[in-house]
């Protein structure tokens, strides 16, 4: 594996979240796979469960690791060619990512979208062009149109967790006070489709009218902008907030009550509610679901790691040859 950016550089996802599994039972097995390589983990955004749990995946693999938070820590980037940089940018990312990748044997890389421009977010620049020229396997630590490691954590909770063979899972929007990307939902939608078409899940999307995703990452699911149709016999609910695709980085009112709590669940197969975190409280999902015993976001932001150590593995096996 040279590089970790959505569902397309998996092979087979059952057999991804079986070692992922295994590596969760036994951690530290690999250990001297690392030894003696070094991952770097660039941070353009803040990240707690990301930047953490990647870390301890590569030290459960034997590896030494830098961070380093690019608005504190770097110089102002530029990604565009044939500019003078006469401006507020102070290092070109050809020189950047090419350095960075000379200390490191493999990068992360954490970036957020404007919600400005649609055509230049997802173009995903800046993620290409650091793939380009840092010379190394370089794993999505979320970009601007997914978060592949919070994506693959996500179908292992739901392995791990499933009652049938084939549980029917739900995206279901959820309020929020201001505009937010839609990587998570794109990325979540983009690997339950996938699912789907390998026989592991039945997916369903639930949005009000206004708030459809790309049919990019989302061809394949039923979707429905009825949150009750759609919470019909639910095995997992998955809670997320996300701005319009179409009207890009708009919050359209939404009339209806969208918050999920314990009288909305009951329209389910007792379903286990999940969601990436941060959450705000009683706003996006209620405390009443994430204090009680149908939350997973506590056991899914642990499985973080094991989603983080597997693509780490499979990178350091290529490397080793």
């Amino acid at each position: 594996m040279k590089k970790f950016f959505s569902v397309a550089d998996v092979d087979n996802l059952k057999e991804i979240v079986s070692e992922a599994l295994s590596l969760k039972a036994a951690p530290h097995g690999n250990s001297e796979l690392g030894k003696h390589r070094m991952l770097g983990l660039v941070f353009l955004n803040p990240s707690l469960r990301t930047r953490l749990s990647t870390q301890k995946a590569a030290i459960n693999l034997g590896m030494d690791v830098m961070v380093m938070n690019m608005d504190k820590d770097g110089w102002a980037l530029e990604t565009r060619d044939g500019v003078v940089m006469n401006g507020t940018t102070v290092e070109h990312i050809r020189e950047a990512a090419a350095v960075m990748g000379e200390y490191c044997d493999i990068l992360g890389l954490r970036s957020f979208p404007t919600l400005k421009d649609k055509e230049a977010d997802y173009s995903e620049d800046l993620f290409n062009k650091f793939i380009k020229f840092c010379g190394v396997p370089v794993i999505s630590l979320e970009s601007a149109t997914r978060h592949p490691l919070q994506s693959l954590t996500d179908l292992i909770t739901i392995t791990e967790h499933k009652q049938k063979d084939k549980p029917k899972v739900v995206l279901a929007w959820a309020p929020h006070v201001k505009a937010l990307p839609q990587a998570v939902p794109n990325s979540f939608s983009e690997w339950m489709c996938r699912a789907q078409e390998e026989g592991l899940v039945d997916f369903t999307i639930a949005q009000p009218a206004g708030y459809e995703l790309s049919e990019e990452f989302s061809k394949g699911a039923h979707i429905t902008t009825n949150l009750d149709e759609a919470l019909a016999d639910a095995d997992f609910v998955y809670v997320k907030n996300w701005s319009s695709f179409k009207e890009y980085g708009e919050v359209y009112p939404v009339a209806e009550n969208w918050l999920l709590d314990n009288e909305k669940l009951k329209l389910t197969n007792d379903a286990k509610v999940m969601h990436c975190l941060p959450v705000r409280r009683d706003l996006e999902l209620s405390s009443e679901i994430l204090d009680g015993p149908n939350s997973l976001v506590i056991k899914e932001a642990s499985n973080r790691v094991w989603a983080a150590q597997v693509v780490l593995k499979r990178m350091l096996e290529e490397l080793k040859g």
